[in-house]
């Protein structure tokens, strides 16, 4: 059987394991039950997940033009400090960036390969964990807006990583942490108007991915320099394909390419 569609990032469900979806146009595939089966992935084009065109993709998914022009692609998407909708100030879009910075927003700590501080909506959680491969993470602060958790970010920076090194992930080089104590840890430094949102009690969230073989020394698949590729598909991590050959995919980071897969 074969599917053809444009990717984008996987859905997925909070199961143990998580569950993962492929969704296209006119069809998806629940790709836990592609484990440990070969399947085929082809190169077809590129699609701007804004326009709709067959433009070369830029970045995120979409053309240079529609990359400089969207609103999906502000400043404030990387860099939630940057929002100002708050203020009733513009960047590219006020209405849909009053949609999506005036809501609840969550700063986090997150293990996949290191403890890291991160910044999501609340409706977004556990979602943005499972996307980042996360098997531990714990809530630190719940703010009204995005600029809020933006400078809470910033500030805890300086003591806490912001990055996810992606082979370390995939590779499950993890150990578990106390991210209680490390809340804790880092309290005093979030900034003072954020301090009355602080979330003194919770638990920490645990997940599980639909992994068989982890790869010893990962490497990427570039789908658009090689045309295709096939290969017994034996996990999948954050938003990422594994293979038997230790080659894996990121799904995220090819949004837009049109692709064939084979089952």
């Amino acid at each position: 059987m074969v599917y053809t569609g444009v990717l984008t990032k996987m859905q997925t469900e909070f199961q143990n394991p998580i569950q993962y979806y492929l969704v296209f146009k006119n069809d998806f595939i629940h790709v836990n039950q592609l484990l440990n089966k070969s399947i085929t992935m082809t190169y077809v084009g590129s699609e701007c997940l804004n326009c709709g065109l067959n433009r070369e993709i830029y970045r995120q998914g979409f053309c240079k033009s529609c990359f400089f022009d969207t609103p999906n692609a502000g400043d404030w998407i990387m860099r939630p400090e940057l929002s100002t909708a708050h203020l009733g100030k513009e960047d590219r879009d006020i209405e849909y960036e009053k949609k999506v910075q005036l809501q609840p927003h969550i700063v986090y700590l997150a293990n996949s390969s290191n403890i890291k501080v991160g910044v999501t909506r609340k409706a977004q959680i556990p979602t943005r964990w499972i996307d980042q491969g996360a098997h531990e993470a714990i809530e630190i602060v719940e703010v009204p807006n995005r600029y809020l958790a933006g400078i809470t970010e910033v500030a805890l920076k300086d003591y806490v990583a912001d990055k996810t090194n992606w082979r370390k992930m995939l590779k499950n080089e993890i150990e578990d942490e106390d991210l209680k104590e490390w809340r804790q840890r880092l309290k005093s430094h979030i900034p003072t108007e954020v301090k009355d949102y602080f979330i003194e009690h919770n638990e920490e969230t645990h997940l599980h991915f639909p992994v068989h073989q982890y790869p010893e020394k990962p490497k990427s698949l570039n789908l658009k320099k090689e045309g295709t590729y096939s290969g017994n598909l034996v996990g999948v991590k954050g938003q990422y394909f594994i293979f038997e050959d230790n080659t894996v995919f990121n799904i995220r980071a090819n949004e837009g390419l049109v692709v064939e897969i084979g089952i």
